[in-house]
């Protein structure tokens, strides 16, 4: 991959990072329930304590897509870094689908009688959708770059 391709997908990632840590501190301030009390409450939620818990994976999957644009301008392909950084994405994506699925089926059964969850839930679907695509992709690119570190490792052995 050429390096300005690299650095500018690099620093779509890092502006990414950046605006999702921008909503993860600014959304529970504009929150309905946030209206009546102070900041410390605002933020000592149980729902915004898991929301914060659940984006350290968001959080640790943007940090290994670095990593790997990192290794592809290093033209370090096949590594075994590239390699564990996606089974961490791998992870990761499916630990925060996991995390996301068991926030919308709370939302589902404990939200106030007035309140329609189709929002937040359909959110959720989209989300662990996304999630997953990214945990098939790692998990593929995983699978090809093990089928080339053997190849080359039976190569090698050959000669």
């Amino acid at each position: 991959m050429k390096n300005s391709i690299s650095l500018f997908l690099q620093v779509i990632v890092a502006m990414v990072g950046v605006i999702a840590l921008v909503v993860l501190i600014k959304l529970p301030l504009t929150e309905g329930r946030a209206a009546d009390l102070d900041v410390f409450n605002v933020y000592a939620d149980p729902l915004v304590i898991y929301g914060y818990l659940a984006s350290t994976f968001f959080f640790a999957i943007l940090y290994q897509i670095f990593k790997l644009l990192i290794y592809s301008k290093q033209k370090k392909t096949a590594s075994l870094g590239m390699m564990r950084s996606l089974r961490i994405i791998k992870c990761c994506g499916i630990i925060l689908s996991i995390l996301i699925g068991i926030m919308g089926l709370y939302i589902k059964i404990f939200h106030a009688q007035g309140d329609d969850p189709a929002g937040f839930l359909a959110l959720s679907i989209l989300a662990i959708i996304f999630f997953m695509m990214i945990t098939v992709i790692a998990a593929i690119l995983e699978k090809n770059l093990l089928i080339t570190e053997n190849l080359k490792l039976k190569r090698t052995a050959d000669l």
